[in-house]
């Protein structure tokens, strides 16, 4: 028995230790996260100087360079790793020994899952494909990150409203966090949030013993916003919110709105809109804090949305293959219109379609699966203004054979042959994009009448003026690529013409120059590329006499060139504009104006005692 026991007793620090290769091998792929996660950080903690001297370009660049830190870091790690060792006579057990290293490494880690999620970058990028479903990859998370102290910056901060002065303790939670730029008027400000907090409770409840205030140690920076999470505690009762915080053109700081709506929230983290930068020690912390106030949306999608979008991948990989196996349906070609350029499946009891290159893309389409590819990335680094869907992109993704409808498999045989293979019982797909689920509009128009056509056909106008002004051309505007986010809010999903707005030329047809050119049927005016005529939008678009008379109704000035060419026009000269992620009537502006501004004015203004 004493020798059985011996033989299944795992090896020690000091047996791994010994093994001098697997000990450097670890230890080189932990030093190339270690640097990654540093740059990332200083990234991030550069947000609060951009946003305090209004530059918002910097801000923006700042994300869109942050996207390519993660790849750049995993491919100085492998160029280290083949100076050092001979590849190709890396045994197995070596592996091995260097994954049960690199968990001994991960004690005391603040950073564990994302150091093992970049241990199987470099593992995968390094060993045959066939070897990503083995014991050499972190398959599922080896280090918990559930007790993970966080020491300075804390995750969170804490607060204890006082009963006769809970002024004092908003005033100081909005000041806590070492402002350069002094507030326009914090009073006010304070006043407004109190108000919102009374109107979206009906009532001061009575103050309860546990009653505190948690609020996150760092703003999430994103375009011209740093936003304020945190939640608020009393007795059995949570009440999430986020407060918005500006720089005016004075310098000086203001709330803008105070959100309290669960749908509100949610939506500032939406995969439609660009990526916040938020300091992290703790970023599994981070994501549980979050997840706890919006747990409808997943732990993937906080963690794309906070930047780190290779875990985020991680987490939804790892969510899909739990599904799978407590699942029976099947993998089946996408309801709706098939496209030129893309292969589309779903799982139907997975809120998520899966998107893969043709091989060949015929006429009248003009690109190919490179600049297919490019579109998309140039979504990812672009803000997407709530109105186009983000993706994440896989490769060599195994899906079991037997849960792919045969119809699908035949499909992606016929028209994707370079980005399909069967390997045994599993189907390899190279490439594919993965997005949230909508509900097509196409297909929603054509099953609709009434108030529900108006309403979509308003928002349709929406996403088009919203795109443009973001310095977006969806080039093809048809109704089949864009959706209906569980939201109800109409996004944009297919990229293969999108162009930029100022790479456009957007112009009125002219008129004929005989009047059998009119007669022809054929365009007597020029088509050449990025040439645009908005006149012509509602031949191909409007083709419904309820459709045309909602889009008359709200734009009819986006099928005339104006409004195109001084939204062009605008851009260029460097203006940005706002786009708030709340509704306009949240704003304090909105919401107050009528209010006169003495503390007295309707009955909730500041007071010594708010709570019973």
């Amino acid at each position: 028995m004493g020798h059985l026991e011996q033989a299944v007793v795992a090896p020690s620090v000091s047996d791994i230790a010994a093994n001098g290769d697997a000990a450097e091998l670890a230890l080189a792929i932990l030093q190339g996260f270690d640097f990654h996660y540093r740059l990332f950080r200083e990234c991030t903690q550069s947000a609060k100087g951009h946003f305090e001297s209004g530059d918002i370009a910097a801000l923006r660049e700042t994300v869109r360079q942050r996207i390519a830190f993660y790849d750049a870091r995993v491919d100085e790690a492998v160029a280290r790793i083949e100076q050092r060792f001979a590849l190709q006579n890396l045994p197995d057990e070596l592996w091995a020994s260097a994954k049960t290293a690199y968990i001994a490494l991960l004690i005391n880690h603040k950073q564990p899952e994302l150091a093992e999620t970049f241990f199987n970058s470099v593992c995968c990028r390094i060993l045959h494909r066939t070897y990503f479903h083995n014991d050499f990859i972190f398959y599922r998370p080896a280090v918990s990150t559930e007790y993970i102290e966080a020491h300075h910056p804390q995750v969170y901060r804490t607060y204890y409203p006082s009963r006769s002065w809970l002024e004092d303790t908003i005033e100081k939670l909005l000041t806590d966090f070492g402002w350069s730029l002094p507030f326009e008027d914090l009073k006010r400000d304070v006043r407004y949030i109190l108000r919102a907090v009374h109107a979206h409770l009906g009532h001061w409840p009575k103050l309860a013993f546990n009653a505190h205030i948690q609020v996150m140690a760092s703003p999430f920076y994103r375009g011209k916003t740093a936003y304020i999470i945190g939640r608020a505690i009393n007795g059995d009762v949570e009440i999430p919110f986020a407060l918005p915080l500006f720089r005016n053109a004075a310098g000086q700081l203001y709330v803008d709105a105070a959100l309290f709506n669960h749908y509100h929230i949610r939506h500032l983290f939406s995969l439609s809109r660009a990526y916040f930068l938020v300091d992290m020690e703790v970023p599994s912390a981070t994501v549980q804090f979050l997840h706890e106030v919006l747990p409808d949306c997943s732990r993937a999608e906080l963690y794309t949305m906070l930047g780190l979008g290779k875990q985020g991948k991680t987490m939804f990989y790892r969510e899909l293959f739990h599904h799978l196996r407590h699942s029976t349906d099947r993998f089946t070609v996408a309801p709706g219109i098939k496209g030129m350029v893309m292969i589309v499946f779903t799982l139907p009891s997975f809120p998520f379609v899966f998107k893969v290159i043709k091989d060949v893309i015929p006429p009248p389409k003009e690109v190919d699966r490179k600049l297919v590819r490019a579109k998309y990335q140039m979504v990812k680094q672009h803000d997407r203004v709530g109105r186009m869907a983000d993706s994440w992109e896989f490769s060599n993704v195994a899906l079991p054979r037997n849960r792919c409808d045969p119809e699908l498999l035949e499909e992606l045989a016929r028209l994707a042959p370079t980005m399909y293979e069967e390997d045994g019982d599993t189907v390899v797909i190279r490439h594919l994009y993965i997005e949230r689920r909508m509900v097509p509009l196409n297909i929603l128009l054509d099953n609709n009448r009434g108030e529900i056509v108006e309403t979509v056909i308003r928002d349709y106008g929406n996403a088009l003026r919203e795109l443009a002004i973001a310095n977006i051309f969806p080039g093809d505007m048809l109704f089949k690529n864009f959706g209906l986010t569980r939201a109800g809010r109409v996004v944009f999903y297919d990229y293969d013409e999108i162009e930029y707005m100022t790479d456009c030329d957007f112009r009125r047809i002219p008129p004929p120059l005989a009047p059998e050119y009119e007669l022809s049927g054929e365009a007597w005016y020029t088509g050449h590329k990025n040439e645009v005529y908005p006149e012509e939008f509602g031949d191909f678009l409007l083709n419904r006499a309820d459709m045309r008379e909602a889009f008359l109704k709200y734009h009819a000035d986006l099928l005339k060139p104006e409004f195109w060419q001084q939204t062009k026009a605008r851009i260029q000269q460097g203006i940005v504009e706002d786009f708030y992620p709340y509704p306009q009537d949240a704003r304090f502006c909105n919401r107050f104006k009528a209010v006169a501004a003495s503390d007295a004015a309707d009955g909730l203004a500041l007071h010594p005692n708010p709570f019973p």
